[in-house]
């Protein structure tokens, strides 16, 4: 094992940053993200950057920012005092040994170790991921005010910036009947100039989906994000074998794990995946279930836990290195923001996200903008963990 790449120290830490207006789902709506930035050093003196974000706290899944953070200071980064940050797959198993699950802390810390290395030896990320096999993707938004006129206003200018010509839809907060009601106006009044998805999170029963999403394929909708609950795989599977044939059943919370992948490709239960690092657990186990989507048929397809600049980037990396058939991507995290925490932002032109090359992820952390967001200068608390010690230490920051 090379001394210079082994693990010196960690720091991690919660932003607030708020968003540019109301983002709804069906659980909800949230005016900010928390991420967790980990930052991690090697001896060397390199250092490198990972992002955990949740949606609206512990809503979307079991973790939040707050046990995140926990997880890294108490079990995680103790457990990688002085490893080889170079031996990916050897750091995830080290943390599974000591914490299980926290799928979304250890893709952060994973994160930061891959970004550290590509950058001590001056290469981009992707190429230590498998290799690049895309440049860019096209770039969905999502339309989350909830008003039917303001989603299409807003639908518009995207349009006329030839930012994004894929949109979203979140729906499921309200009757069936009203949801199919919006969605119908929006596609009505974008009708061959935009594709529809719409994303049920987990908000219907299977009786309920199995009634309405003719409806929704009749709008002109044709990829249908997760309508029932991440257990019931049955009623994706009946689902999925039902839909019209000019539409598509995308699975997200049913699918964390290779081995949730592998029995959704053995039961025919969607047609596609939905890839989020933060949920595989990391960039590795990233392209662990996208292998098993590609030997089972099954699409893809590029999403986000509407992570920064840094978090969305380092998905990007991986993406550019995933084959099969891809339905695009929705890294559009950084655009809901107030406010990014690095100097330069990935290039969206012409309706696309264009990939960076590196070094690392590609992006540069800027300091001042994590101190700016940073949870502890309102007067709570950030964990530095010292790995050179192998112990832990609270320092509270105050403004």
């Amino acid at each position: 094992m090379s001394s210079m790449m082994k693990i010196e120290r960690i720091q991690a830490r919660i932003l607030d940053i708020p968003t540019i207006r109301p983002h709804k789902f069906s659980f909800g709506a949230i005016s900010r993200q928390s991420p967790v930035i980990v930052q991690l050093w090697l001896r060397n003196g390199a250092t490198g950057f990972g992002e955990a974000a949740t949606i609206g706290g512990p809503s979307w899944n079991e973790e939040s920012p707050e046990s995140i953070l926990h997880a890294i200071e108490s079990y995680l980064g103790p457990a990688l005092a002085g490893q080889d940050a170079s031996r990916f797959e050897a750091l995830l198993q080290r943390m599974d040994a000591v914490c299980k699950g926290n799928h979304f802390a250890k893709g952060a810390v994973e994160m930061a170790a891959v970004d550290a290395v590509s950058r001590t030896l001056g290469v981009p990320a992707w190429s230590l991921l498998g290799g690049k096999v895309r440049e860019s993707m096209p770039l969905a938004w999502t339309l989350a005010s909830g008003d039917s006129a303001k989603d299409i206003e807003e639908a518009e200018a995207m349009l006329a910036a030839r930012r994004h010509r894929v949109f979203k839809l979140k729906i499921g907060a309200r009757a069936a009947a009203d949801d199919i009601a919006h969605v119908g106006r929006i596609a009505r009044a974008l009708a061959g100039r935009a594709s529809l998805t719409v994303d049920i999170n987990q908000a219907w029963d299977g009786n309920t989906a199995r009634r309405h999403l003719p409806a929704l394929v009749a709008s002109g909708v044709t990829l249908i994000e997760q309508p029932v609950a991440r257990w019931n795989v049955e009623a994706l599977r009946a689902l999925t074998a039902a839909l019209p044939t000019d539409a598509l059943l995308m699975a997200d919370e049913t699918v964390c794990s290779p081995q949730d992948a592998l029995q959704l490709a053995q039961q025919r239960a969607c047609h596609v995946f939905s890839l989020k690092v933060a949920k595989h657990g990391g960039l590795v186990r990233t392209r662990a279930v996208a292998a098993i989507a590609e030997a089972a048929d099954i699409g893809w397809y590029g999403g986000t836990m509407l992570e920064t600049s840094l978090g969305s980037a380092a998905s990007a990396h991986v993406f550019a290195t995933l084959a099969g058939r891809d339905h695009g991507c929705e890294l559009f995290g950084p655009q809901l923001l107030v406010d990014d925490i690095v100097s330069t932002p990935m290039t969206l032109r012409d309706f696309e996200l264009h990939f960076p090359d590196g070094p690392g992820f590609g992006v540069d952390v800027v300091p001042e903008r994590l101190d700016r967001f940073d949870r502890a200068r309102q007067g709570l608390q950030a964990v530095h963990v010292d790995l050179g010690r192998n112990s832990k230490a609270a320092t509270a920051v105050k403004d």
